[in-house]
């Protein structure tokens, strides 16, 4: 029988977290799934743990370690569902996620997307709050997903046609890849929003991806200039201030974010881009400029700065 949903889930070293986040597939009240978990060359007991899963709607897949975005690749040239979800082998779901997700695009048949709350669990100082996304589905929803990802992959259930329509993720990209996908397949057509918190993001160590500041707003940037490219109708929509405020400024906005953080490596490589764009402000090259210096002497610099603030 072919499922309504197919689960795909790109695993690396993941076997401490698949308990967890299967389990949560699972205890899904919406049953009619296929789980198809891609081990991406892990050197754990990733594949044996998926191996010895007993539940027939549970399929594991296994390739050399090429990265997320081909695993999820892999799972996409397996899955067999009207609907696709994406949930990495450290994330977890809330109950009713297939369910609900799955009943919001029942009722709107034009909509290619549905997206819900989420929470960040594990954050450090009382931080993750959840959070329900406002309605995008607006005249300026192009504008507003190109600004920024808006969900995170594993809180939208997506039809399987649209992710193949759009040649799903970019192999090249390790982060902003689901930005990238979801720029492609919700610009083009409705999406609709399921406003409840059903999805969670699990922090747990700087292992992850997210945790790389740099990689992080850098491919974001270069997934911004590859969609401008490719969609030269959206590129003359907006005002040459827009387009870059959206982009660069985007940019310089994430190493500002580095900055004060006192990631300081990854504040210098985004302050190194921006430039090289020739973007900002006098004061905005008043932070950027030490990036050029060795990062000791920079290091020198801020702490002569906050010792005179």
């Amino acid at each position: 029988m072919t499922p309504a949903i197919s689960i795909i889930m790109p695993c690396y070293n993941a076997a401490a977290h698949l308990p967890t986040s299967v389990g949560s597939v699972l205890a899904q009240t919406f049953p009619d799934w296929e789980l198809i978990a891609v081990d991406d060359g892990s050197g754990d007991a990733t594949l044996a743990w998926l191996q010895a899963q007993t539940d027939p709607r549970i399929r594991s897949l296994a390739q050399s370690n090429q990265g997320v975005s081909a695993a999820r690749n892999t799972g996409l040239a397996a899955a067999r569902g009207q609907y696709v979800a994406f949930l990495d082998a450290d994330d977890t779901w809330a109950e009713r996620f297939l369910e609900k997700m799955q009943a919001a695009l029942q009722h709107r048949p034009d909509a290619v997307l549905a997206y819900c709350g989420w929470q960040n669990l594990g954050l450090p100082g009382g931080r993750g709050e959840p959070f329900v996304p406002p309605d995008y589905e607006t005249p300026d929803k192009a504008k507003t997903l190109f600004a920024g990802c808006r969900w995170p992959i594993h809180a939208a259930l997506v039809r399987r046609e649209a992710v193949l329509a759009a040649d799903g993720f970019d192999p090249t990209l390790k982060n902003a890849e689901d930005y990238a996908l979801w720029l492609q397949v919700a610009t083009c057509a409705p999406i609709v929003r399921v406003p409840e918190v059903l999805a969670f993001y699990h922090f747990h160590g700087n292992g992850q991806a997210s945790a790389d500041h740099a990689s992080a707003a850098l491919q974001h940037w270069h997934a911004q200039r590859n969609y401008l490219v490719a969609h030269s109708a959206f590129r003359a929509a907006l005002s040459h201030t827009d387009r870059r405020t959206l982009t660069v400024g985007e940019l310089l906005q994430r190493g500002y974010a580095c900055y004060w953080q006192r990631d300081l490596p990854a504040a210098r490589q985004i302050f190194r881009t921006v430039m090289k764009q020739g973007y900002g402000t006098l004061t905005d090259w008043k932070y950027m400029l030490p990036a050029w210096l060795p990062e000791s002497w920079h290091r020198r610099l801020i702490g002569l700065r906050d010792r005179n603030t």
